[in-house]
């Protein structure tokens, strides 16, 4: 049957076989969408830290500034991705290129070039485009549109994608922080691969999949981890979770997998000559998001992101001593670089079609869609405060959240003593303690540590592709900076890793001798281990995993009694929690010890509050979009939804360069005391800003109410 220019599915959900009341092919939907999140979060959970210190050596406004450009372009193309499918090839064929781009990508991350780092963002925002909308659009096919059940299916489904989002950081975050960046790239890799597996295979195919894949990440997950309590405990957790997963899958697919009619081609007999023209549109593309993501640093003379609004009208601005001036500042800089002005422009399209198609809709069909538009206004919001986590909140975790369990701290009987640490995980110096975290902003009795530390800049240097070597003068300049510290700083402990990983190092490059002076006791803790701060990246999923069937159970039971809060409401409790949540951190960095380091139980506390706000939009919001939507544009309607996110991102990576720590541009990390503040000044007004924008929604709820029209049928569906 058609419905305009689109194909509805004949597929009627009533007939679908179940478990627990929902499709088998949710299932299916489920571990696809799960290696996939796997894949993608494992990269976020590098992506800045391997900016700011591999080799690409950014700073952080560097770091941040790509970072927001390519969550931005990678949560934009889904708008695109969802017309394609819609009117095209259909959300399977959809859903496979997807995958093939982004696994693509993910391999080219392990290539240590600047041009082959963007290349592989392009594939990874051209794949997304493809994969995001039409997969979570396949879910909603499967259930009526009267369902009471949608609810909690896109609640299970999204479990899913958190279930992968916790796998990842834990085994790509720990491997490519401990044995070497193109080792976690490669598990991403990996992980797309499969998930596109999982989703094409014949049914018994996939359940053979799902079991020898969470077989060999339970095996993984257990041999490879920081070993120190909060590990273990998030270890066992998530491997729980991923065997209860499993179990109830490979369950589920034995009744039945995912129907053939779902996702199907809108016209089968123009599938191959749409393909080809698909296919052609990618070649083009592309290279334009590579362009846009490197900001045109790629293009050989181009040595730093263009901007199109002249220097000469932004830095009068940057140099003002009004703070709101200076602010303003950075968003007409980031604004102005080529995926701001892509995207406002992408957005412009998508607002004047959507409008331009509610306008010509029946009276509640168009209410339904001003809802969508008003909420996705405030899920921008939403997603800016929510998205700090991939970007500042991974460096303030890096640098100023204690992540060391020692076995206990240096004593005055310690005081002139001198030991020998390691710097890598090798076999051979296991013996050794680790050169960890606790010895930030300490004084270093022995002065071996200087010569090493220029060796190890210059070594690391070396080792980068010519372009993006430092210059002599630089060079010179930067070693001597971190000489004249007295107290260790991040960047030199960040070049001694480095270097200790490279193929050409020796064995005394990755051992560093420390002789305690009366500065350290008290202060230096001395064995345990020390958790990557990547790591933190899976608090969010697991408290998504472990509160997400909770909450749906909790609007089950409200609801069986006419309780359960409207999305609007929802929407309004989501931007409150995450204001506490940042609130946390502000009372953190108030509690700060005198090294500037932050107990990391304020950092869980945020993470809490941010997954029961989470859980209150994201999977309600794509429910919405599925249930307000007109059938015939529900996929497109979800590509905004995404591209909404994308406007997000891109104000996410803005909001990040607020809290950079980097003087004038530069590379060089402060002491943990000197920075400590920074970030909690940043995020006080990020906790204001977000309450503030959660009791305007709410004050909007009743009227978003009304045109929800809840329990109404449209006669003209």
């Amino acid at each position: 049957m058609h419905v305009g220019n689109t194909q509805v599915s004949k597929i009627d959900p009533e007939t679908l076989p179940t478990l627990f009341g929902h499709p088998t092919g949710l299932y299916t939907l489920f571990f696809a969408e799960m290696w996939e999140r796997f894949s993608f979060y494992g990269m976020r959970a590098l992506l800045v830290l391997y900016m700011t210190k591999g080799f690409l050596g950014f700073g952080d406004k560097d770091a941040t500034a790509v970072y927001g450009g390519y969550m931005a372009l990678i949560y934009m193309t889904p708008l695109f991705g969802g017309m394609i499918a819609d009117r095209m090839l259909g959300k399977r064929t959809a859903v496979v290129i997807g995958g093939l781009l982004m696994a693509m990508g993910h391999l080219l991350m392990m290539i240590q070039t600047e041009l082959w780092f963007f290349s592989a963002l392009g594939f990874l925002i051209a794949g997304n485009g493809f994969f995001k909308p039409n997969i979570s659009s396949m879910v909603g096919e499967m259930y009526g549109e009267s369902s009471t059940r949608r609810d909690s299916g896109f609640t299970i489904f999204y479990i899913g994608v958190n279930l992968g989002g916790a796998i990842a950081p834990l085994l790509c975050g720990y491997i490519g922080e401990t044995y070497g960046w193109e080792r976690g790239f490669g598990l991403a890799t990996i992980g797309m691969l499969v998930g596109l597996a999982v989703f094409v295979a014949p049914n018994l195919v996939t359940q053979v999949l799902i079991a020898m894949t969470a077989t060999a990440s339970v095996v993984a997950m257990l041999r490879f981890n920081a070993g120190d309590v909060f590990s273990l405990i998030s270890t066992y957790f998530v491997v729980f979770s991923l065997i209860i997963s499993a179990i109830v899958a490979i369950t589920a697919l034995m009744r039945g997998g995912l129907p053939k009619g779902i996702g199907a081609a809108p016209y089968p007999e123009l599938w191959s000559k749409n393909l080809a023209k698909v296919l052609f549109g990618i070649v083009i593309a592309i290279p334009v998001f590579v362009l846009l993501v490197s900001g045109f640093k790629v293009v050989p003379g181009v040595q730093d992101q263009v901007t199109l609004i002249p220097e000469a009208v932004i830095k009068p601005m940057q140099e003002s001593q009004n703070k709101l001036v200076k602010g303003l500042a950075k968003f007409v800089e980031e604004a102005s670089r080529p995926a701001g002005l892509v995207l406002a422009l992408s957005g412009l399209i998508a607002t004047i079609y959507l409008i331009r198609e509610a306008l010509r809709m029946s009276k509640i069909a168009r209410e339904r869609m001003f809802v969508v538009f008003i909420l996705t206004f405030f899920s921008i919001w939403f997603w800016a405060f929510f998205e700090q986590q991939g970007s500042s909140i991974n460096n303030f975790a890096d640098r100023n959240v204690d992540r060391v369990s020692e076995r206990r701290l240096a004593a005055t009987s310690d005081v002139g003593s001198t030991i020998e640490m390691r710097l890598t995980a090798e076999s051979q110096l296991m013996k050794l303690d680790y050169f960890s975290q606790e010895f930030l902003g300490h004084v270093n009795g022995s002065t071996k540590i200087l010569p090493q530390i220029e060796r190890a800049i210059r070594q690391v240097e070396a080792a980068k592709e010519e372009s993006k070597r430092m210059k002599e003068e630089k060079l010179k300049a930067t070693i001597e900076e971190l000489q004249k510290e007295p107290k260790l700083t991040m960047t030199a402990i960040t070049y001694l890793r480095e270097f200790a990983k490279q193929k050409t190092a020796s064995l005394d490059d990755k051992k560093v001798e420390w002789t305690f002076v009366e500065e350290n006791v008290g202060k230096i803790g001395l064995g345990g281990s020390e958790l990557p701060a990547s790591v933190f990246q899976a608090v969010n999923s697991m408290f998504i995993i472990l509160l997400g069937l909770v909450l749906t159970a909790l609007w089950s039971f409200l609801g069986s009694f006419g309780m359960e809060p409207t999305a609007p409401v929802k929407f309004a409790l989501s931007l409150i929690q995450v204001g506490l949540g940042f609130g946390m951190i502000y009372f953190g960095t108030l509690a700060s010890d005198s090294d500037g380091m932050v107990g990391s139980y304020w950092l869980i506390l945020f993470f809490l509050l941010l997954t029961t706000a989470e859980l209150c939009l994201s999977p309600i919001g794509l429910s919405m979009v599925t249930k307000l939507s007109p059938a015939r544009l529900v996929s497109t309607v979800m590509g905004s939804w995404f591209l909404a996110t994308a406007f997000a991102h891109y104000l996410a990576g803005i909001i990040a360069q607020f809290a950079s720590v980097n003087e004038g541009g530069g590379t060089i990390v402060p002491i943990p005391a000197a920075t400590v503040h920074i970030y909690g000044d940043v995020y006080k007004l990020l906790a204001i800003c977000s309450c503030v924008a959660g009791v305007i929604c709410l004050a909007f709820s009743p009227l978003l109410i009304k045109w929800m029209h809840i329990g109404e049928i449209d006669p003209d569906a």
